[in-house]
């Protein structure tokens, strides 16, 4: 048992980061490109952390009512949800404003001078 994963680290990099992070990736972007607010995304990431504390615990033996497990969940999806979140928002800018907006970084638009 670590502060971060519960049972071993490929468990925590598979489930957490790779699958369910990338449900998290495709929920910022679905967010995003329907132009809604970015707390919505936020809220599905907690539904999301919920379901995923429930494979831990289905499927590997974690513990299903963990707090502290929960909210590390949560935090590393809602980064995740998060950067997928600001890349499509970003590109949106740019194309649908391509006049006035260009892409600073990857997670970022700036208005043109």
């Amino acid at each position: 048992m670590g502060i971060i994963w519960e049972n071993s680290f490929s468990v925590f990099f598979f489930l957490t980061c790779v699958v369910a992070g990338g449900i998290a990736w495709m929920t910022g972007r679905g967010i995003a490109q329907t132009w809604r607010p970015l707390w919505q995304m936020f809220s599905y990431a907690v539904l999301l952390a919920a379901a995923t504390r429930f494979m831990h615990f289905a499927l590997f033996e974690g513990t299903l009512l963990s707090l502290h497990y929960l909210i590390v969940d949560f935090a590393v999806l809602a980064l995740i949800g998060f950067l997928g979140f600001r890349f499509t928002r970003a590109r949106q800018m740019q194309l649908q404003y391509s006049w006035e907006w260009e892409i600073s970084s990857p997670f970022s638009a700036r208005r043109k001078s």
